[in-house]
């Protein structure tokens, strides 16, 4: 990525982070909308805690992406996560889909097609990396299991502990 996209993501990332439940909560309606049966995927979570996960993960990647192999690693392992909950590489769409559309609520008129472009190219790079690594993991999982164990999940999955 551009170091001016990465600033304009920066940049408007803090102005999110700053509303984060709101910002939250809206981010999980737009999902819950695209595909109401992704809410069985949080049947059990505490809405509000989960979105704080969502933020502080969406902080961590933000704040990571001018040395995004840093946190390649990460993702996969978060990735690997989403798996044992039941995110299938379909979801990632939904939820690039859910991100962006609660980016263009929140900003309005000042979601310019510039700064659209940088959160996109931002979310397809760290979507392009987890679903490789969700891929391995689901194919490298014992026959009869769907994935590997359940940790936990941060941002498109439920914390069950």
């Amino acid at each position: 990525m551009q170091d001016h996209q990465i600033s304009l993501i920066e940049d408007s990332f803090a102005e999110v982070f700053a509303a984060k439940d709101d910002a939250a909560a809206l981010f999980y309606e737009r999902l819950f909308v695209l595909d109401p049966a992704l809410r069985r995927l949080f049947h059990t979570a505490d809405m509000a805690a989960q979105g704080d996960k969502l933020m502080q993960a969406l902080a961590q990647v933000v704040g990571s992406l001018r040395a995004l192999d840093a946190t390649v690693p990460v993702l996969e392992t978060l990735a690997v996560r989403h798996v044992g909950y039941g995110v299938k590489d379909a979801h990632y769409a939904e939820v690039g889909t859910a991100l962006i559309e609660t980016l263009s609520l929140y900003f309005g008129r000042r979601f310019t097609p510039e700064l659209r472009a940088a959160w996109t190219e931002a979310y397809g790079i760290v979507a392009g990396v987890m679903r490789a690594a969700a891929a391995k993991a689901t194919a490298n999982a014992p026959v009869g299991q769907g994935g590997p164990a359940r940790p936990h999940a941060v941002a498109a999955a439920p914390d069950r502990g």
